[in-house]
Order: C-alpha cells, then sequence, then structure tokens
C-alpha cells in the first residue's frame, strides 16, 4: 500500500495576503480556482459551499498547502490564536536552509515570534514558531551541518 500526503488546508479570509506570505517563504502559487457545485458539498459536508482556493508548492515539489477562503457558508470557527498546546490542527513546519533570513523576509509580512528566540536542538536543527499571516502558527526549521533542509 502506497500513502503519500498530498496536501495540508488552511483556511484563511484574506486569500491573497496569505498567498503573497507563503510566496515569501519561498513556496510557488500552483492554481487559484473556485470550488463549488453539489459534488463538493458532498465530499466536505457543507451544502451549498463556494470556497476560493489557492494551491501553494514547495520548491522541491514534495508538499503542497492548500489555502482557503470560504464564501458560502461562513466559517463557524477561528482557531487561529489558539495555544501550541491546543487540540487538533497545530502548526505546519517548513525546513528552511537560512532561518534568520526567512524569519527576517516573513517579519516584513507582519510574522511575530511565538518564543523568546530561534532556538538549538542540540546540534541538529535551529527552530522556531511564528505567527504568520491572520495569526497561521508556522514552524521553520534549519538543519545544522546539511545541504538539504529536513524538518525534525
Amino acid at each position: 500500500m502506497t500513502v503519500r500526503m498530498d496536501n495540508v488546508g488552511i483556511v484563511v479570509e484574506d486569500l491573497t495576503g496569505a498567498v503573497e506570505f507563503f510566496r515569501e517563504l519561498g513556496l510557488e502559487l500552483e492554481g487559484r480556482a473556485t470550488v463549488e457545485g453539489a459534488w463538493s458539498g458532498r465530499v466536505t459536508g457543507l451544502a451549498g459551499q463556494r470556497v476560493e482556493i489557492a494551491m501553494m508548492r514547495t520548491p522541491d515539489g514534495h508538499g503542497r498547502l492548500e489555502l482557503s477562503r470560504f464564501v458560502e457558508p461562513e466559517t463557524v470557527a477561528d482557531h487561529r490564536n489558539a495555544p501550541v498546546n491546543a487540540l487538533g490542527y497545530l502548526r505546519v513546519m517548513f525546513a528552511v536552509d537560512d532561518i534568520d533570513g526567512t524569519l527576517e523576509r516573513l517579519r516584513d509580512r507582519g510574522a511575530e515570534l511565538v518564543g523568546e528566540e530561534v532556538v538549538r536542538y542540540e546540534d541538529a536543527y535551529r527552530l522556531c514558531y511564528i505567527r504568520g499571516h491572520e495569526g497561521i502558527l508556522v514552524g521553520l526549521a534549519q538543519e545544522l551541518g546539511g545541504d538539504a533542509p529536513q524538518a525534525p
């Protein structure tokens, strides 16, 4: 049996702003579309839905992030300010080759550190959590001593 994760979905209010934030991180816009119709409601359980989506892809082509803005029905919950120990969706972690440079670019787009600083985990990684566009929790990991970034 083969299993491959296709994407992680995040619901946002400002789709264009979220696309620009994740572009700054280094993801590429694969495409934008509106999803609606009876078939889509049968999949999600939300009859009459109309959703604008943007599919973002990591440069290596192995990871995708689906950003969604619900036009209909309205969103019903907001988990963006939940602490890191909340049940359910926690964060999306990205491996980067320059955590300081990445963090600086994302700060220009409103990102803020969740903790006090970028921390070192043994001799393996430098790590941080940030709140990005609309408070989305994002993890950044820089592998130490390696050429290719890999998440812990």
